[in-house]
């Protein structure tokens, strides 16, 4: 899955935040949710115009960022030591 398929960031939308496209469903909201607890089941039934598709891309997105995030740190270590 490709998460840009299901992500956006607009300045119009949430003032940029990445959020699920055609919606105002924040990923940071998403993961949150995640985070506490709930279930896909219970975000689908919360927020049923977003789908399976659109929850696994929040992940696909957030696991990208970490990944950029830990490049840039191994790159600065490299460069420090």
């Amino acid at each position: 899955m490709d998460w840009r398929d299901h992500i956006i960031s607009d300045p119009d939308i949430l003032v940029g935040k990445h959020a699920i496209k055609g919606t105002r469903i924040s990923v940071e909201l998403v993961l949150d949710h995640l985070a506490n607890g709930w279930t896909f089941e219970e975000i689908l039934d919360s927020y049923p115009h977003i789908t399976r598709e659109d929850v696994m891309a929040c992940l696909a997105f957030a696991a990208s960022v970490m990944r950029d995030e830990r490049c840039r740190e191994l790159c600065r270590l490299r460069n420090d030591g």
